[in-house]
């Protein structure tokens, strides 16, 4: 059996996800968006040990709770490469926007396409899914049915593109190759909004009925 909890948090409301595995008690912050003590607590309320903290991007309110999170846990931080210059600007990224972000801690491991991870029993294919944001990447639990995919696709709607390194041809053939190509049941847990799935979108999102 597997633990979801999604935390909506910091001033963008970016969801941050703990990914639990019952039997081990294990445990991964997908996108660690804001409050690093916050989701500590989660953790800790729950018995759940951090092993992972796993990056779909690093745009600045998707790691706004990152260095404390890291400072209180210790646990390693998966990014992808070319994630990595964007992360290094978090401070300056965010203080354009009016906030104020700790500067970030490096990363611990490189992530990659195809790459696959253990939460406990519970294990991540790695997908590098680029168009929203450079060295983007989506975690799918193919067992349980379940797409974390950061800012890449959501309710009816998707990823802006017009951020520097987006690319909307990029984004779309990301979707409808990788993602349209899942079951119907597969959950998307995005960075932002309510959980959807790719059936719904499939047949209620805008973007993909041109």
């Amino acid at each position: 059996m597997i633990i979801v909890y999604q935390l909506s948090l910091g001033p963008l409301s970016t969801n941050c996800y703990i990914l639990g595995c019952q039997a081990t008690h294990r445990a991964a912050v997908i996108d660690p968006s804001w409050d690093g003590a916050a989701i500590k607590q989660k953790l800790d309320d729950d018995g759940l040990e951090l092993t992972h903290i796993l990056l779909t991007h690093t745009h600045f309110d998707h790691v706004g709770g990152l260095a404390e999170l890291k400072t209180l846990t210790g646990a390693p931080i998966f990014a992808h490469q070319e994630a990595i210059p964007m992360l290094e600007r978090t401070e300056a990224m965010a203080q354009l926007w009016g906030f104020y972000v700790d500067p970030p801690p490096p990363v611990d491991e490189l992530l990659a396409e195809g790459q696959r991870l253990k939460v406990g029993e519970i294990e991540l294919e790695v997908m590098e899914t680029p168009g929203h944001a450079p060295g983007h990447v989506t975690f799918y639990a193919p067992a349980y049915h379940l797409l974390f995919d950061g800012d890449v696709l959501f309710q009816e709607s998707i990823g802006r593109t017009d951020f520097p390194g987006g690319s909307y041809q990029l984004l779309m053939r990301v979707i409808r190759e990788r993602f349209m190509t899942l079951p119907d049941e597969t959950r998307v847990l995005s960075g932002h909004g309510p959980v959807t799935t790719i059936g719904d979108e499939r047949l209620r999102n805008p973007f993909l009925q041109e």
